[in-house]
């Protein structure tokens, strides 16, 4: 599979692993050891795909995932030690896409990269014309991005998968199962993924998170795109 990886690990040992596992399967990889060194790196590739470690020298894995998904939407897979509850919901809402923790088999690793490249490649060829429009937003499901008005709301793989599967069932309740069946292409999982998703493209489209306009709760039902805004 043709891609580039970029990969942030602090311990070389298992960053020259992670990149020769990838490195078989015909992908490209560029390792780097701290987040200042990938926000440097980011400034002269694009990568295709990100793998993330937390602990790092300097600034952690979450603030530089943080400034990454304020321009950048390429999926990010964390690999951490921290295995706390707390920690994968915290690397979610701050835009990661899976999480992954230590020790792992590389395999398993190259099976998640190659799963969410094809998730996003799935997605970028995707042949539909329409565009739906709510507020001041036009949801392309040709081109795979959200606009508001000239503007590019620059989305995660993830956050756009969860828009577009509301968008698709605009006006009907979606609980968190099927959403999650939807954008992850599992039956079974975190349900609570969802909700971190969720609440981040409400932080990006709604005037007032706190009081969503767009993406609503159903209470006992799960959630609901509202085109019209609560504008009847």
């Amino acid at each position: 599979m043709r891609a580039t990886i970029l990969v942030v690990e602090d311990v070389k040992e298992l960053s020259d692993l992670v990149c020769m596992y990838l490195g078989k399967e015909g992908m490209e990889t560029r390792a780097v050891e701290s987040a200042e060194d990938a926000l440097s790196a980011l400034e002269r590739m694009t990568p295709d795909l990100i793998v993330l470690d937390i602990n790092l020298p300097g600034m952690d894995g979450f603030e530089f995932l943080a400034r990454y998904r304020k321009t950048g939407t390429a999926p990010v897979l964390i690999v951490s030690a921290r295995d706390a509850d707390e920690d994968i919901i915290a690397g979610l809402g701050y835009g990661a896409d899976e999480f992954v923790t230590k020790p792992f088999s590389p395999r398993v690793l190259v099976a998640r990269v190659r799963a969410m490249l094809r998730r996003a490649q799935d997605g970028a060829v995707r042949d539909d014309s329409r565009v739906l429009r709510f507020g001041p937003f036009a949801l392309d499901f040709e081109a795979c991005l959200l606009k508001k008005g000239d503007e590019k709301v620059p989305l995660s793989a993830k956050e756009y998968g969860v828009l577009a599967h509301l968008a698709e069932h605009a006006g009907k309740p979606q609980s968190p199962e099927a959403v999650y069946a939807s954008v992850w292409k599992n039956a079974f999982g975190d349900l609570t993924a969802v909700a971190v998703y969720v609440q981040r493209l409400r932080r990006k489209i709604e005037d007032d998170p706190a009081s969503p306009r767009y993406i609503e709760t159903v209470h006992g039902m799960g959630y609901r795109l509202n085109a019209a805004g609560g504008e009847e």
